[in-house]
């Protein structure tokens, strides 16, 4: 007669493990609606992520891995929450060491500046920011090459590495240091195109929402995956709820092959605990763009984020 848990008291179990954690006080997890299996793991890690608040899809993700987990281990413990690569379905890690792998960035960006400008560009790179993102919105394809060019030739002699968002093409012709997607226009790019991006050099970023996202990032070996929102951010309409340090932590373990972004509402209050998850670069948009001294904010976050690297 089999002593296994059934998929009520697995989901409890989880529940009760991982709950405040999560910001999920409850003890009834709720019913998941679909699932995929019968395994008696997988339907209660869907029902327990369901009720700490994962959506549909990074639920289904996760109940999997912990199916995985549980089999690997050849145990049910509802104390270890998933961060194995392997339990997920990821290739083998570290991901630069993969064939199709696109090329290394530093481990640690450190700050990294989301401008809406190549002036704006310039002057973090000039102020020492080690890393500083282009992300130019216009439908002008003349005034996109021109601002990708002028972002290519501000951050000349700084040290400072360039991403451009979206215009990848542009980024190429003008010799940028790598590239940032989102996901929807990763999913837009044709096996061609991707591989006309991976043979050109550049570095690529790639954002992602949780779980789910991150494993389709994975799949392409970027040189590094951003994380977030991890709060809320009147920037962009979000499609998923502010992340959280507490998943923000979880994602970082689970891809700790890779150099790691936090974005999303991060502040000078929140820095510290963002820190903590050991994500090693923090993406900013506001907090140096609406600065009074922004130049003297990118070096208070700067000596915050080194002192937090040295503990």
């Amino acid at each position: 007669m089999s002593t296994a848990p059934d998929a009520r008291a697995i989901a409890h179990a989880i529940v009760a493990a991982h709950g405040l954690r999560f910001g999920a006080i409850t003890s009834a997890p709720v019913s998941a609606p679909n699932f995929s299996s019968d395994d008696a793991v997988y339907r209660g890690a869907k029902q327990a992520c369901t009720a700490l608040g994962f959506i549909e899809i990074d639920a289904e993700c996760l109940a999997h891995a912990w199916r995985a987990q549980s089999e690997r281990l050849s145990q049910f413990d509802a104390a270890l929450w998933p961060d194995s690569p392997v339990d997920f379905g990821l290739r083998p890690f570290p991901p630069a060491a993969r064939d199709d792998a696109f090329p290394p960035c530093p481990e640690r960006l450190g700050l990294y500046a989301v401008l809406p400008d190549a002036a704006w560009v310039g002057r973090m790179a000039r102020a020492g920011v080690p890393t500083v993102q282009l992300r130019f919105k216009s439908d002008d394809a003349a005034a996109v090459e021109r601002e990708v060019q002028a972002a290519v030739a501000a951050v000349q002699g700084t040290g400072a590495l360039l991403f451009i968002n979206d215009h990848w093409q542009v980024a190429i012709a003008a010799g940028a240091y790598g590239i940032h997607l989102g996901q929807e226009d990763l999913d837009a790019l044709s096996p061609e195109e991707l591989q006309q991006l991976r043979a050109s050099g550049l570095r690529l970023g790639v954002s992602t929402h949780g779980y789910a996202e991150m494993v389709r990032a994975d799949a392409v070996s970027p040189s590094y995956i951003a994380m977030g929102a991890v709060y809320p951010t009147t920037l962009k309409r979000m499609a998923t709820a502010p992340q959280g340090v507490a998943r923000l932590a979880a994602y970082a373990r689970l891809l700790r092959g890779y150099p790691q972004v936090g974005i999303g509402g991060i502040d000078a209050v929140r820095l510290p605990e963002v820190l903590a998850t050991s994500v090693g670069s923090i993406a900013v948009v506001r907090a140096l763009v609406a600065a009074e001294d922004p130049e003297a904010t990118a070096a208070q976050w700067m000596a915050a984020m080194s002192a937090a690297a040295g503990n």
